[in-house]
């Protein structure tokens, strides 16, 4: 199947959910090409910004599983290459 090169923005307010994430995207390991944190302490929030060359639906649930967990919010944007 064909993949895509994907950005997927996350955004953590809940640091009881960082090592579910960390866990989630050890999983995916095989898929991500790079991944970037930053704290931003004026707002105690993190932000990720996580690529990934995968299946559309690989990128797809990845996305979902880390939406899911309390507290982190992610989107993707997907090149169309």
């Amino acid at each position: 199947m064909e993949t895509r090169v994907a950005v997927i923005g996350i955004i953590v307010e809940n640091r009881e959910s960082v090592s579910k994430l960390n866990e989630i995207l050890s999983e995916y390991g095989e898929y991500i090409i790079g991944r970037m944190g930053l704290p931003y302490e004026k707002k105690n929030i993190n932000c990720i910004t996580v690529v990934l060359d995968a299946e559309q639906n690989v990128i797809n649930t990845l996305c979902g599983a880390i939406g899911k967990l309390d507290g982190v919010s992610s989107k993707a944007a997907f090149s169309n290459v």
